[in-house]
């Protein structure tokens, strides 16, 4: 039986990394957004522009993916006070611990972790 206990702590201290993260990416997008007002819009010739375009559409990705992480965490740590935490959110079955260490905040067995269906 895993410990919930130390994957509580594991996942809250993810949360703490996640939300300190996501206050430098909205600072970055506002930074890129700021630099394309300041220049020329047309990115094949403006030689910034097209960095400025890059460093914008890595920085909404990574926002993105920093708050559906959080999102995940946030159920994970949810399903932990509910009680349901290790358990498949599809077949029910036991989550492995192995597969609980390596993803804390999955809610899905090794079974149905690719398609996330039965």
């Amino acid at each position: 039986m895993p410990d919930y206990e130390r994957f509580r702590i594991l996942l809250e201290e993810e949360r703490e990394r996640k939300v300190a993260l996501l206050p430098a990416l909205r600072a970055d997008i506002a930074s890129a957004n700021a630099a394309r007002q300041d220049s020329n819009v047309d990115d094949e010739h403006d030689p910034e522009g097209s960095t400025i375009a890059f460093e914008l559409s890595q920085a909404s990705a990574l926002l993105k993916q920093s708050s559906a992480g959080l999102d995940q965490v946030d159920e994970a740590l949810a399903r932990i006070a509910e009680g349901t935490y290790g358990t498949c959110a599809l077949c029910g079955d036991a989550i492995a611990e192995g597969r609980l260490e390596a993803r804390p905040w999955t809610p899905f067995c090794i079974r149905h972790a690719s398609v996330g269906r039965p």
